[in-house]
């Protein structure tokens, strides 16, 4: 299975303008520029992205997880705060930290923060990333 998406850039860092495209469409030349990665400007940038296909990743790989724990969740919501930071000449994602709520009916506070650790490194965007990976997960009722 291969997923695509790409990416236009015109111009310089600062001035410069890009936008981005998904396979799917979801994103059709969504605009992402220097403002928004490194201000409050308007678009995307790669960094949000980057937490938003790793929040959906262990989503799902926890849902997967309590299935074979014979559990199913009535609702997984799931946050990844992304850290971006000066390296030496450049910039580096240095830690991804996840927080996630479920509601898991006949779960027990043990059973799950097990699972949700095996589902923090075992995600398959949490294999890809090199970054530190932190999680706070709690059931709520």
């Amino acid at each position: 299975m291969k997923k695509s998406a790409s990416a236009h850039w015109s111009g310089d860092l600062r001035s410069g303008t890009g936008s981005i495209s998904t396979e799917t469409g979801v994103l059709r030349e969504a605009p992402y520029g220097f403002a928004s990665r490194f201000e409050d400007g308007p678009g995307t940038n790669p960094e949000e992205l980057i937490g938003a296909a790793h929040a959906a990743c262990f989503s799902m790989a926890l849902s997967l997880g309590l299935e074979q724990a014979g559990l199913t969740a009535d609702s997984i919501d799931t946050r990844a705060v992304v850290h971006l930071e000066k390296d030496g000449e450049g910039f580096a994602i240095t830690a991804i930290h996840l927080t996630c709520r479920a509601r898991v009916p006949n779960a027990d506070a043990d059973t799950f923060a097990r699972i949700a650790e095996a589902t923090k490194t075992g995600c398959p965007v949490s294999k890809v990333l090199k970054a530190s990976i932190t999680l706070d997960a709690a059931l709520t009722s």
